[in-house]
């Protein structure tokens, strides 16, 4: 989240300077190059996963983070080396990707399978909180960055440090009992023939799939694409516009953490079929707003009601994620995972770019109307598999 938010300073010191076209072009490659190659790291890490087992690979990839961080707060710019530093810092950037996809879906399958429903739903949405207090830190150690000239250097060097605490403390963890039943079932067990060629229905891995792609969208417009607007239309400088969206994360992070508890009393896939029924009428919104917005109040107050009704799979990720066969399950859920980031992130920041130029702001329902009804659908199908599994 370091390199995310501090962007609009980032990419002025490890990118050439070029004209706005171009700019945006670099800002979106940069951006995007944090999950080009995550459905390959998911395949690598769900197979460590899937046969050594879930603590090994959140270990394994918060050293990853670590490393990764360590040479980020050392990188010379493109002042000193050139376009090395573009293609290192890029490669940074891809190692962090790949890491952080391990980490967050190890831990959330490993919640998953260590708990039972409702302490189960807060319990595994806390993690996706986790990393929205994440963004929130992101942001305020950039606010201080251009605010208070901290070094943008220390902010690495903290990020190091909390993967390496973070990667001693899971050393003390267990491996799932539900993981380890299955791994040690005799490979001539009949059970284990079945569970090993069971496979997720089409269906399903679709609907996972098309549900894993509201958030990136919906992070997108809220922290990425409005960020020229300020910038342009509002005379925004890069510390105000980190500062922007330092608030409007606390925000969202208190809307959050009020629906992962609902979701003890709540069914979670109630609270984000109405969330998602809610992005749906805001998306007709959005393109006038923007054209008639006269103060930054206004492009604020779109934002803030993005990420409230943000097309997340949170507080239901533990839902989705029980309906993967269990010996199968780091590997599906990760690619699914990268797959949809990967895709969307690249689809949303480079498309956006021209659809704008193109088709205005009216451009924007041409993705997100798609993704919106494909989110709910995606919802529907696991409230049918919910409903058959409580009359079983």
């Amino acid at each position: 989240m370091l390199y995310v938010h501090m962007a609009v300073v980032l990419n002025d010191l490890f990118f050439p300077k070029t004209d706005p076209h171009t700019a945006a072009l670099l800002s979106a490659f940069a951006f995007c190059s944090t999950y080009v190659l995550r459905p390959i790291g998911a395949l690598i890490f769900g197979y460590i996963g899937d046969t050594v087992g879930r603590k090994p690979t959140v270990i394994l990839t918060t050293m990853m983070m670590s490393i990764s961080c360590i040479v980020m707060a050392n990188l010379p710019t493109y002042a000193e080396i050139g376009i090395t530093a573009a293609w290192l810092v890029t490669g940074c950037r891809i190692t962090q990707g790949l890491s952080s996809m391990g980490e967050i879906m190890g831990a959330e399958i490993y919640v998953t399978e260590i708990t039972k429903p409702p302490v189960q739903y807060p319990a595994v949405a806390f993690i996706g909180i986790a990393a929205y207090a994440g963004t929130v830190v992101a942001l305020a150690i950039a606010s201080l960055v251009t605010h208070f000239t901290f070094n943008w250097r220390l902010a690495f060097w903290v990020g190091a440090g909390i993967a390496v605490v973070g990667s001693i403390a899971r050393t003390r963890l267990r491996e799932t009992p539900e993981f380890l039943e299955k791994k040690h079932q005799k490979k001539n067990d009949k059970i284990l023939d079945l569970i090993t060629r069971e496979k997720i229905g089409r269906k399903t891995f679709w609907a996972y799939f098309i549900v894993y792609c509201g958030w990136p969208l919906s992070f997108y417009l809220a922290y990425m694409y409005f960020n020229p607007i300020l910038k342009d239309s509002f005379h925004y400088s890069s510390g105000e516009i980190i500062l922007h969206n330092f608030i409007m994360s606390i925000i969202s992070l208190i809307s959050i953490v009020f629906l992962a508890f609902l979701s003890y009393k709540v069914h979670p896939l109630k609270i984000i079929k109405a969330r998602g029924q809610a992005f749906f009428l805001l998306i007709f919104a959005i393109p006038f707003v923007l054209m008639y917005a006269t103060h930054v109040s206004h492009i604020f107050l779109l934002q803030v009601a993005i990420l409230t009704f943000t097309l997340s799979p949170i507080p239901a990720v533990s839902v989705f994620i029980k309906y993967i066969p269990i010996l199968r399950r780091f590997t599906a859920a990760s690619f699914v995972y990268a797959l949809s980031r990967a895709l969307m992130y690249i689809i949303t920041s480079f498309s956006l770019v021209y659809l704008t130029d193109i088709f205005g702001y009216l451009g924007l329902w041409l993705i997100m109307f798609p993704v919106t009804i494909g989110f709910l659908w995606g919802i529907h199908h696991f409230e049918k598999l919910e409903g058959a599994l409580l009359n079983s």
